[in-house]
């Protein structure tokens, strides 16, 4: 049996990149995010090699965020 009322309300979910409330449903192309401005973020978040993983062995732990305080020269 289907419960009628989680086929009617759309399933919300935060927005990784600012944290608001984002509907995860076909009708937002952006999924998982809120909006193309989000996913943009993310995504040049990902391009710049902002979002980094510790090497094997060296003890320090991938957190998944941005290096923000990465030097630029």
């Amino acid at each position: 049996m289907v419960d009628s009322a989680s086929t009617d309300s759309p399933r919300l979910v935060p927005c990784p990149q600012c944290g608001q409330d984002s509907v995860y449903a076909p009708s937002n192309p952006y999924r998982p995010f809120c909006s193309k401005r989000c996913k943009l973020i993310d995504l040049g978040a990902w391009s710049s090699e902002s979002y980094r993983m510790a090497e094997p062995g060296s003890g320090e732990l991938g957190d998944g965020e941005p290096d923000t305080d990465e030097q630029h020269g």
